[in-house]
């Protein structure tokens, strides 16, 4: 496959996985680390990953196993060399969809307080993942999975509750 073929299908995939893309890197972008940052160190991964696709699995389970890696090696990076830095108005540069009710806004501000793993495991349960596609997107065992997803559930209820 020649290089402009190659890129075609790479910006074919991102477009149809750009909601994918989108929704984990909300989930850990922060005032050190913006979405778009996130976004775009994802994209770039993702292409320089991409020649190594064996089809070993779907190519969302990919995508979202390199979104994951990405954000939350680009979390432990950070933690090791801290800058500060006053982005706080670029919260503002980006839109919220009108459509979130006040619940799910809630749901999304208790989930953003999660530790990393959790909030990997419970976008990828929200977003309607078997328990064997989460285990292949995070490396746990299914079991594992099933016990983590109960955990994080209850401390969900708990953390709603105050």
């Amino acid at each position: 496959m020649d290089k402009s073929e190659l890129e075609k299908r790479f910006i074919g995939m991102i477009q149809q996985n750009e909601r994918v893309i989108y929704k984990v890197c909300s989930i850990y972008a922060s005032d050190e680390e913006p979405l778009s940052d996130l976004y775009q160190d994802v994209v770039c991964n993702l292409w320089t990953a991409y020649p190594k696709f064996r089809d070993e699995c779907s190519i969302s389970t990919w995508i979202y196993r390199v979104a994951l890696n990405t954000c939350i090696s680009g979390l432990r990076k950070k933690k090791r060399s801290p800058q500060s830095s006053d982005l706080s108005q670029l919260q503002d540069a980006f839109i919220q969809p009108d459509d979130l009710t006040d619940e799910i806004k809630e749901m999304y501000r208790l989930i953003h307080q999660l530790k990393n793993l959790e909030r990997a495991i419970i976008l990828l349960y929200l977003e309607e993942k078997s328990y064997q596609e989460i285990a292949d997107i995070t490396g746990l065992s299914v079991s594992n999975i099933g016990v983590k997803l109960k955990r994080i559930k209850e401390k969900l209820i708990k953390m709603s509750n105050f």
